[in-house]
């Protein structure tokens, strides 16, 4: 939906889970309307989101040379601060307020679907109020799961993370024979998990030997039975369960556990239920398998939580230049005269990895989840070479390794 360009200033915003690369993003759009010949006013980064918007509390990013941009470029997490603040319509409204007084009419926000549902609020209140301004939403989440997207800015970084702690612990859990328990980031996407299967080398008994998505019904006794089933096939086993795991009926087996424990569970504003602050599903896993093993058998778990998302130093590449170049993208259509909208990075069919920059509509990837095809999970315990296929261009090269034959 075109109109014309404004004239006025800019305001950028980071919202929800951080990431390794979406200050890339955020330096994508400051170049992009440092680029554009139809900008020509201040840009603003919002402090912590909509928090900082309705307050204003705005940072002058204005005028910073390319040498400190590149730096925030490639420095992990957030820079402006973020927020899970979900605004109403008064919230809205407070905000124009601070955007008219400091003359802005771009609006734009990097995050993921409950960030581009923000955005979409955002834009219709203006409207409705006779506020003109531009509003885009930038992709953003590790947890890959934006509708109309091939995959998002942040999670090729975050997979590959996980991919080589998993390489990592398959290596220790080869040394010191047991059975290891990881649980992963994913509340209703198992994109991340499944990396965990990106350092498997073809052929060989290399972990992780199950792993268990929130796409697929979680059944406690099925999932001691082929722990038990794996390990006695080859004396281990390494296992990738994602946080956001559920029982037939739909229940988060982590909110379940949490109130079988008597503990209240925590939501956000979006009224997602807290699943990465607490080791509990690990440690119900592990306690399980003992049950059903035997006390001899050795068992360990951990909850990578919050590592997996900012990790320094382990970043994709092309994650990091897709970031920046959708960020760049949103400024080239919102100052070309574009109204409003979400930039969709989609996959060019054929055979070398190819990927384009589309507009599509707020409505259309607001507050909507997308699931790892069910043509990706094996059996409800494990990940199919397709999956391989499709996440190895993103993710990048993982470390080589060598073993000696016989372990």
């Amino acid at each position: 939906m075109s109109t014309t360009p404004l004239k006025g200033n800019a305001v950028i915003g980071q919202s929800g889970g951080p990431t390794a690369v979406i200050n890339q993003s955020l330096v994508g759009v400051v170049e992009g309307l440092n680029a554009s010949a139809n900008f020509d006013g201040q840009i603003f980064g919002a402090r912590h989101a909509v928090d900082g918007m309705m307050s204003g509390d705005f940072i002058d990013l204005t005028g910073w040379d390319q040498a400190r941009l590149d730096r925030l470029a490639g420095t992990p997490s957030s820079g402006l601060g973020s927020s899970r603040h979900k605004p109403k319509q008064d919230d809205v409204r407070a905000m124009t307020r601070y955007f008219e007084e400091h003359g802005i009419r771009y609006f734009f926000y990097i995050g993921g679907n409950d960030s581009s549902d923000t955005c979409r609020i955002v834009s219709e209140v203006a409207q409705e109020d006779g506020y003109e301004m531009h509003s885009f939403h930038v992709p953003k989440t590790v947890d890959n799961d934006l509708v109309l997207n091939d995959h998002t800015p942040g999670w090729g970084s975050a997979a590959k993370f996980v991919a080589q702690a998993f390489m990592g612990d398959d290596l220790d859990n080869q040394a010191l024979p047991g059975v290891k328990i990881n649980v992963v980031m994913g509340r209703h996407a198992g994109f991340l998990t499944a990396a965990s299967v990106l350092g498997r080398r073809p052929g060989s008994n290399d972990g992780p030997h199950l792993v268990y998505v929130p796409e697929a019904d979680f059944d406690a006794d099925k999932f001691v039975a082929d722990v038990a089933k794996v390990y006695d096939r080859i004396g281990r086993c390494v296992v990738a369960v994602s946080e956001g795991i559920h029982d037939k009926d739909g229940t988060p087996m982590a909110a379940k556990l949490a109130e079988m424990q008597g503990h209240r569970v925590e939501r956000d504003a979006h009224g997602n239920v807290q699943l990465s602050g607490s080791g509990a599903l690990a440690d119900f896993l592990a306690q399980a398998v003992k049950d059903y093993m035997g006390r001899r058998t050795r068992v360990r778990a951990d909850t990578y939580g919050y590592l997996q998302r900012s990790f320094s130093g382990v970043v994709s590449d092309n994650d990091a230049a897709e970031a920046r170049a959708a960020g760049r993208k949103a400024a080239e259509l919102a100052t070309q005269g574009v109204r409003s909208g979400s930039i969709a990075i989609q996959r060019v069919p054929g055979d070398n990895y190819r990927i384009e920059y589309n507009r599509i509509e707020l409505s259309d990837v607001a507050a909507k989840t997308r699931h790892l095809p069910d043509e990706w999970i094996v059996n409800g315990n494990d990940i199919s070479d397709k999956f391989v296929e499709y996440a190895t261009p993103i993710v990048g090269d993982l470390p080589v390794v060598e073993r000696i034959d016989g372990w």
